[in-house]
């Protein structure tokens, strides 16, 4: 078999899109598959960068980042070239133009000299006779004297694809099966604009081909595209490559495809709301903002959430691929071994906030204690705790335990890196401005607390003293368990109360309970 060749060619919008991601993500993993099952495959970047105004660095950075970030390595393209390039369209002018030449010489294109108002007025007039528009070809009538007298005198125009109107263009599409379009049908789509730009379907073909790709994945939205660029492929002497339209990545709920327009909308979605509202209160500890440049539909959302690359690719296989009927957890490389188009389904994709965090809980599990321990010290250090020792973060990390889901669970105990204490005011007046409980903490400071020395200020030894104390007085654990714990931290969850305890250490703690007995009887 012949060596798999694919491409994912994005425009460089400043971000990357959830949904791109995982067209991206289903391009490399089979050429992935190819690769590993030695048929041989390749997958190709390519930036389809015609937008001349943006800054294309910039633009492009955070999806070469997004790429990097889930190990979503390509063999040509930006940064690492390759025998087929240059691989931004940008700088592809001449391939363009050679090969608009060859589709006017040859018949298959034509010069369009119909100005925008005579376009309309077509298009108008079908619609009025509720026909299908189609091309009002009058320029053919022109002589090729005629027409290069046009163009010598500078008169503007288009190139058009002559498609023709006596047949059924018919592919196989990888997921779809047969499609066919009736050519009659079909308007004569322009190739070229007036300043002779090339338009997305002409270069898209023209780079394809060139760059000798097999199989074009891409979302379903492109199923229209297929028949003209079909008829470019073959009238360009050029094999026309397997064609995958994958089903679209949902919105929370809906049918309709995930977008960046549609934010407000989302956080009615129960699950959704649940991201944003984390988001809202972590990334600005960060520096970062939930907004128009940062969101859910962003892959760096998540990476910035603390999510693991592994549970986003996890994610995103799942997102209209399946190995079989029940299996969910899959690595990277059990996809890539696994991969094939024949499993991919039609129906569209929802993004399920709920089903990522599984993923990701499952995979931080697995993650070693030590990458937890470094990248939660990275985090503190960008929320600006500059001076936290990694022991002491891995003590924090160790108390954490499984309730440590994303990196950015390390956020929400800050106070232990905090000299004061912010408290909960409904906390505070739930378990301690309450009748007898201050004077229960005071005792047990004092009769338990001050005793002991920073040496065993251990978690078992905190544990002993508070049941102790308990069972002398004659009542259950849960008041004092809950007035220690708002005392210590100011808040009504958290990790272990012993452990909290002895991570605040014997002098913040006692300082910290004789702050809450002061603000209990203000």
């Amino acid at each position: 078999m012949p060596a798999v060749r694919t491409r994912f060619a994005p425009s460089p919008t400043g971000y990357m899109h959830i949904g791109g991601m995982r067209t991206a993500l289903f391009c490399w993993l089979l050429a992935e598959h190819a690769k590993r099952s030695g048929q041989g495959g390749t997958f190709v970047l390519r930036v389809d960068d015609t937008d001349r105004a943006r800054n294309l660095d910039a633009a492009l950075a955070p999806i070469l980042d997004a790429f990097r970030w889930l190990g979503l390595a390509w063999d040509e393209g930006p940064e690492v070239g390759g025998p087929f390039g240059p691989y931004f369209q940008s700088q592809r002018g001449e391939f363009y133009e050679l090969a608009l030449k060859k589709l006017l010489d040859s018949g298959a294109a034509y010069r369009d000299f119909s100005s925008p108002e005579e376009v309309a007025a077509d298009r108008e007039a079908a619609q009025a006779a509720g026909k299908p528009y189609v091309t009002n070809r009058r320029s053919l009538e022109l002589s090729e004297n005629e027409v290069a007298g046009l163009v010598e005198a500078g008169q503007s125009h288009v190139v058009r694809l002559k498609v023709p109107r006596d047949r059924t263009i018919t592919v196989t599409d990888a997921v779809r099966g047969e499609v066919s379009w009736d050519g009659a049908l079909l308007p004569d789509p322009v190739l070229a604009r007036a300043d002779g730009s090339p338009l997305y379907n002409f270069a898209s073909v023209v780079d394809d081909a060139a760059m000798q790709i097999t199989h074009v994945v891409r979302a379903e939205e492109h199923l229209s595209n297929v028949p003209i660029q079909t008829l470019l492929f073959e009238a360009l002497g050029e094999p026309v490559p397997t064609f995958a339209h994958i089903p679209f990545v949902t919105a929370p709920g809906t049918n309709r495809k995930l977008s960046k327009r549609d934010l407000a909308k989302y956080r009615d979605n129960k699950s959704f709301r649940k991201l944003f509202d984390s988001a809202a209160d972590r990334l600005p500890k960060l520096g970062l903002e939930l907004g128009e440049d940062l969101n859910p539909v962003m892959v760096r959302f998540y990476e910035e959430m603390g999510y693991l690359p592994e549970a986003l690719t996890n994610a995103l296989a799942r997102l209209g691929w399946s190995l079989d009927d029940h299996t969910e957890i899959m690595s990277r490389d059990t996809v890539a071994e696994n991969f094939t188009l024949d499993r991919v389904v039609k129906n569209p994709a929802g993004l399920d906030p709920d089903k990522l965090f599984s993923f990701q809980s499952e995979w931080m599990s697995r993650r070693p204690r030590e990458d937890k321990v470094r990248t939660c010290t990275a985090i503190l250090h960008r929320a600006g705790y500059a001076n936290v020792d990694v022991e002491y973060v891995g003590r924090v990390v160790d108390a954490l335990g499984d309730r440590l889901k994303l990196y950015t669970d390390v956020l929400d105990v800050t106070y232990l890196f905090e000299p004061d204490v912010t408290y909960d005011d409904k906390a505070f007046q739930k378990r301690i401005a309450k009748e007898g409980v201050p004077e229960l903490l005071r005792d047990f400071k004092t009769e338990r607390l001050e005793p002991l020395t920073a040496e065993n200020w251990t978690p078992e030894r905190l544990e002993a003293e508070l049941q102790s104390f308990s069972e002398a007085r004659g009542q259950g654990v849960g008041t004092l368990i809950h007035a220690c714990r708002i005392a210590a931290t100011g808040q009504p969850v958290g990790p272990g109360v012993y452990d909290v305890l002895a991570l605040v250490g014997r002098e913040r703690c006692l300082e910290r309970i004789d702050a809450a007995l002061t603000r209990s009887a203000a």
